[in-house]
């Protein structure tokens, strides 16, 4: 059996291959200024999984989340909302809310509570339109047993502790650049709480504005910090 590998996309984006080649897209946004080139193009999709549907985690009305969850084989998971809003366009997906557990492609996601909004921006102008279509956070159970903790956006929360006490997660992916999620000191006290000995930031950099560092992240935290590129993954 191969290994699990996490690829970066940009962004918040991750690709997660799985040991049995399950090939999960997490947050894809293409339009990100360091979008990994060489993952443009969705080579093989199973599984769609988006935390919410801000344009910067599937794309301006949504373009990256319907290109994916149109690819025919893959099956798409959401919030009950995120479930109507695609129906309505003719995709099919599963929809779920928190606490619920799903297997898709030999895999399970549960989802859990991320503190965050989830409003898609629709249209343009003044046609243009925000619907709530929820977020989350996943909890990932694959093949061989590792478990990932994906927090999607987020800042810390008490509750934090609950995925440590309910999954035990090996490896965690939070975001780390502040001012809309948490920052790398938060995030270290949101690593106390999960218990995961590796974690993998993201939704820094991007722009100035997402100031936050994995060296600073590693003044706060004694996980290992794997501070990957866009286009580079752990695991290979």
């Amino acid at each position: 059996m191969a290994n699990l590998r996490i690829t970066r996309l940009g962004h918040g984006g991750v690709l997660y291959r799985s040991p049995e080649d399950a090939w999960i897209w997490v947050d894809r946004w293409t339009g990100a200024p360091n979008y990994a080139a060489a993952y443009r193009s969705a080579e093989k999709v199973s599984v769609v999984a988006p935390t919410h549907c801000h344009f910067d985690h599937v794309g301006d009305d949504c373009v990256d989340l319907v290109e994916l969850a149109s690819v025919e084989g893959a099956t798409t998971l959401g919030s009950h909302e995120m479930q109507l809003w695609l129906g309505a366009r003719g995709i099919e997906s599963v929809g779920m809310n928190k606490g619920g557990t799903v297997e898709a492609a030999g895999i399970r996601f549960s989802m859990v509570h991320a503190d965050h909004t989830g409003g898609a921006t629709l249209g343009s102008g003044g046609d243009q339109v925000t619907r709530d279509l929820g977020c989350w956070g996943w909890v990932i159970e694959f093949e061989d047993g590792t478990t990932v903790y994906h927090s999607g956006d987020t800042d810390v929360f008490g509750d934090m502790n609950l995925v440590r006490q309910r999954y035990n997660p090996d490896v965690a992916v939070l975001p780390i650049g502040g001012h809309y999620t948490m920052g790398p000191r938060d995030a270290g006290l949101a690593l106390e709480m999960i218990g995961a000995s590796t974690v993998i930031p993201v939704h820094y950099g991007t722009f100035p504005i997402l100031a936050g560092t994995p060296d600073q992240l590693r003044e706060h935290t004694g996980a290992e910090v794997v501070a990957l590129e866009p286009g580079e993954t752990w695991g290979e």
